[in-house]
């Protein structure tokens, strides 16, 4: 045990800890002993916050996730959206269970009705919450010589997870050029996104793979094991593609010359041009009119 006056000092270093965390204006204090605070979730909790220096204090409580920022207390009193579950007091608010959606940043915030005397705090919630059986994306097959990506990620992991990949049973380092099982391997991991890059994939890629999510709470979970193969480009198959194309384009370019070479095309030009003519014989007509000997329709 301590002496009282190694007491006085932990109780000294928490109090001034507190205060580097909130901001003031004027001569109140706002500050909390807990900045930081990680509970399971549906479990109860408390976010503390206590004052000084305010003879009227008008308390408010604001909540910040994302691009979303929400009202939970205003003017000493908890919003509807959270009476169900939230109560509120002059040290804090405490939420009779919370869940993943709690998660983000609240804001205290004392001030007096004249506005000349404000300050705030801010405390970090985190639900935590186990995660979930990741599921990957991985390529039955990767041709030798070009990029082949592999992606891992779970959505439940409060915190968010962290992702390590296995091949074959064993464990991908980040650099494979440090580790004498995969130094003829040329990959990026990216353990926060879940990401593994082939660039370029080697013969010495072909296996099975697998991926884990971990964020420090609960167990860490497996994904399923997917096998990927390294093959060789298949240039025979491309040539015969190739060729299989010049063959057809030989047969309809020798079709339409055989064709027109037989008259068919003319045929149908003479069949489709053929004009009709019709001779009429001149009518009777006096001296003193124009004579005309015939006329022809067409």
């Amino acid at each position: 045990m301590g002496t009282k006056a190694d007491v006085g000092r932990k109780q000294l270093l928490l109090f001034t800890s507190a205060v580097l965390c909130s901001l003031v204006w004027g001569k109140g204090t706002v500050y909390t002993s807990e900045p930081d605070v990680r509970i399971a979730e549906n479990k109860p909790v408390k976010l503390p916050c206590t004052y000084s220096g305010f003879s009227n204090p008008r308390v408010e409580w604001k909540f910040v996730q994302g691009s979303t920022t929400s009202l939970v207390c205003y003017n000493n009193k908890i919003t509807a959206s959270y009476e169900d579950r939230v109560t509120f007091s002059p040290s804090g608010i405490s939420f009779s269970t919370v869940t993943r959606k709690d998660t983000g940043t609240y804001t205290c915030m004392v001030s007096e009705d004249n506005g000349n005397n404000y300050g705030e705090v801010t405390i970090q919630l985190t639900v935590l919450v186990p995660p979930s059986k990741p599921t990957v994306n991985i390529p039955s097959s990767a041709t030798i010589g070009n990029r082949a990506v592999l992606t891992c990620s779970e959505p439940d992991g409060s915190p968010p997870s962290e992702y390590t990949w296995f091949k074959d049973g064993t464990v991908m380092p980040t650099d494979p050029k440090n580790n004498r099982a995969f130094s003829n391997s040329s990959y990026t991991l990216d353990p926060k996104t879940g990401e593994l890059i082939f660039d370029p994939v080697s013969a010495s890629d072909t296996g099975e793979y697998t991926c884990q999510a971990q964020n420090g709470f609960g167990s860490p979970m497996m994904s399923d094991a997917v096998r990927m193969d390294a093959v060789e480009l298949n240039v025979g198959g491309i040539v015969a593609a190739v060729l299989v194309t010049l063959i057809l384009l030989g047969l309809l370019i020798g079709g339409i010359w055989y064709a027109y070479s037989r008259g068919y095309f003319d045929r149908t030009k003479k069949g489709t041009s053929s004009k009709k003519v019709i001779y009429s014989q001149p009518t009777a007509r006096s001296e003193g009119e124009f004579k005309q000997t015939s006329s022809f329709l067409v």
